[in-house]
């Protein structure tokens, strides 16, 4: 079980470095743009391609919920 734990820290510690070299490219492409529309551009973007993570989360939790309260209604 130790080795888990272990595995997931070292994955945790990963994830933000690959995270890091995601920005550098939109920090290099709104540098060199020179107006503010394209930063907007970029920011809705992100908050577009978040949306989907969410709801998936979401819509997956529901349905464990819904499965969970169905069951413990069958064993009443």
């Amino acid at each position: 079980m130790k080795t888990y734990k272990y595995i997931f820290a070292a994955i945790l510690m990963v994830l933000p470095v690959l995270a890091n070299a995601q920005c550098a490219m939109c920090r290099a492409a709104l540098e060199s743009s020179d107006g503010n529309i394209k930063a907007e551009a970029v920011n809705d973007g992100i908050v577009y391609l978040m949306i989907l993570p969410y709801l998936l989360v979401g819509l997956v939790g529901y349905a464990v919920y819904k499965l969970r309260k169905k069951k413990r209604a069958a064993a009443q």
